[in-house]
């Protein structure tokens, strides 16, 4: 198994009163897990700057893309790029339009593809912050429903979102999103470009790899679509897939694409948040019992799930991003801990739940 990093949330200590989900997280993480050897090596915590957010904000690293030896990342009001392996910050971009952001990733022009979810916006900016196109999600004018003149940075929520966007990716050269209320995927620049995606509730993600396009959804499912006619052709639920109690895995986002048959999959706990009333699958499957935290390896192919890690006692309670780690030099110290009683794939599914 190879190593990969994962971004995510540290959650605030507990208190007498449930938090508000935009009060949650108290810094953003960064690990480095080689299961090969059961190794955890924290590379990052980070806070957010006060001038680029709210009190009480809730702070994690959110997704993002690894591009060579650069890791691309957001938190909710922040693009970050590093140098990898050393985690050594190469740039950094804040913006008054940047509200709730769920992921950034470089375009082939070498700039930044924002998903400022909060603004139901797209926004593309270089590396030192001048903006070069807006796209409101739904068809509207930029800035129709917002001001210009508002930091949005400043604002805790602007919840319900119209569309919330959550996820960037190319295809066929295009910019495309994510829309978790509208379960689909469009052309920011071919709007007559749609994936309509399969197992709603809550799509994220957008993958492209070797002619497919891979999305999950929050209901935990992987949905497979076809890149040239834009048709699902499998839907994965992995709720099936080695778990004979039906306990719920947790709000799943995060994906990262091994192969054809291989795919590591990002779980978030639920338990805490007080959202989980108002989700229909959450109140159908939560007397079942519930996972931490944790990713999990899946032989989609052969409908085993061949490893799970939890990552609650490395400090991530929130799962964001999933990323691979083999980049040349990379670190192999570990100064998070170890895994447990991991074991290869092929010769025993191991769990450490």
């Amino acid at each position: 198994m190879r190593p990969f990093y994962v971004t995510g949330g540290k959650q605030k200590p507990v208190g007498p009163k449930p938090r508000e989900e935009r009060d949650l997280y108290e810094k953003g993480v960064i690990l480095r897990v080689d299961p090969e050897v059961g190794s955890v090596e924290r590379c990052v915590e980070y806070t957010t700057p006060e001038a680029y957010c709210p009190e009480s904000e809730s702070i994690s690293f959110e997704n993002g893309e690894l591009r060579a030896d650069r890791l691309y990342v957001c938190t909710r009001t922040e693009a970050l790029v590093y140098q990898l392996p050393e985690f050594s910050v190469l740039g950094h971009v804040s913006l008054p339009s940047f509200n709730d952001v769920h992921h950034v990733r470089p375009t082939p022009e070498g700039n930044l593809l924002v998903t400022s979810t909060g603004l139901d916006m797209v926004i593309e900016t270089t590396l030192d912050g001048k903006v070069l196109r807006e796209w409101d999600v739904l068809d509207e004018a930029p800035w129709t429903r917002f001001s210009r003149e508002v930091d949005y940075r400043k604002v805790a929520t602007t919840k319900p979102h119209r569309s919330h966007p959550n996820y960037s990716f190319f295809l066929d050269g295009q910019p495309w999103v994510t829309r978790s209320q509208q379960a689909d995927a469009v052309s920011l620049t071919e709007r007559n470009r749609r994936i309509t995606i399969a197992a709603n509730p809550g799509c994220h993600d957008g993958e492209v790899y070797r002619g497919k396009v891979y999305f999950t959804t929050v209901n935990g499912t992987v949905v497979i679509v076809n890149a040239r006619t834009l048709e699902t052709e499998t839907v994965v639920d992995l709720n099936t897939i080695d778990n004979p109690l039906g306990s719920l895995l947790g709000w799943c986002s995060g994906l990262w694409i091994v192969d054809e048959s291989h795919v590591w999959v990002g779980f978030t706990r639920l338990r805490s948040t007080p959202f989980v009333e108002n989700v229909r699958w959450v109140r159908r499957l939560i007397g079942q019992g519930e996972k931490p935290s944790h990713v999990a390896l899946y032989d989609i192919s052969a409908g085993k799930c061949l490893a799970d890690i939890n990552l609650e006692p490395h400090g991530i309670n929130m799962v964001c991003g999933i990323f691979s780690a083999d980049v040349t030099g990379a670190s192999r110290r570990s100064s998070g801990g170890t895994i447990a009683g991991l074991m290869v794939p092929g010769v025993a599914r191991s769990s450490v739940l």
